[in-house]
């Protein structure tokens, strides 16, 4: 990895601002905006399995080497456009209180992982590092300022808030895309899922799932998406509430 004197990985110093960008080469224009810009654009009409350094350079017309100049590494690209993708967080209302304020976080974070799915399967290879990703952190921090947490709490606090969002992304995302492959929705599948299990589990074999069934929670059709998101959402906050109430 390409490094300045002061240890700070090249492409991050360049989004950073730290360092001034590579003068015109061959290919004059040729800047890490475009080159992030291109890598989020094949990754949101094709798939995150679509980038890569040649296709990035021959969606800019470029040599692929010339990418070179800016990110030193696949992964490298791969964390700025996610950065880029995930844009800086919404403005936090001035009297949202630290419960509302983290649930906002958490819907936020889970809106925008759905709207660009493919960050979702971008492995992380460091903990926030970059502008926006920096951005997201003191949203979350800011909105627990007057709590009595202590900073490695809320940190941890901010860590779980996102990662319930991040999984709940994928997961939905695995699902619908299995539901769409077989050439239904979602709630099919989920109709299908409590038929199978039906058959299939034998509630003396697995008494805790045959109450489940006889309950018949599968079948109704009364639940939201995201119900179970919400309830476990909610469930850590009440945690956290707890937490606070008890050092009152």
């Amino acid at each position: 990895m390409s490094e300045q004197e002061n240890g700070i990985p090249n492409a991050l110093a360049l989004a950073w601002g730290l360092k001034e960008r590579p003068g015109k080469g061959p290919r004059p224009g040729l800047s890490l905006e475009r080159i992030v810009a291109a890598g989020v654009r094949i990754a949101a009409a094709e798939g995150l399995g679509a980038v890569s350094m040649s296709r990035v350079a021959a969606e800019l017309g470029a040599a692929t080497m010339s990418l070179y100049r800016y990110v030193s590494a696949k992964h490298e690209l791969l964390d700025l456009m996610v950065d880029a993708a995930i844009g800086p967080p919404p403005a936090a209302g001035a009297a949202l209180g630290w419960r509302a304020g983290l649930r906002g976080f958490a819907d936020d974070y889970l809106a925008l992982l759905r709207r660009q799915p493919w960050v979702v399967r971008v492995p992380i290879h460091t903990p926030p590092i970059t502008p926006n990703q920096i951005a997201w952190m003191n949203h979350g921090l800011s909105v627990m300022r007057d709590t009595n947490l202590r900073q490695d709490e809320r940190l941890s606090a901010i860590m779980m808030v996102s990662g319930m969002a991040r999984n709940w992304a994928l997961l939905t995302a695995d699902i619908d895309a299995a539901a769409r492959a077989q050439g239904g929705t979602t709630e099919q599948a989920m109709f299908e899922y409590g038929r199978l299990l039906h058959l299939l589990a034998d509630p003396e074999r697995f008494p805790a799932v045959g109450e489940l069934l006889r309950s018949r929670v599968l079948e109704t059709s009364e639940s939201r998406p995201d119900d179970d998101f919400e309830f476990g959402i909610e469930r850590f906050l009440d945690g956290m509430e707890a937490l606070m109430s008890r050092r009152k």
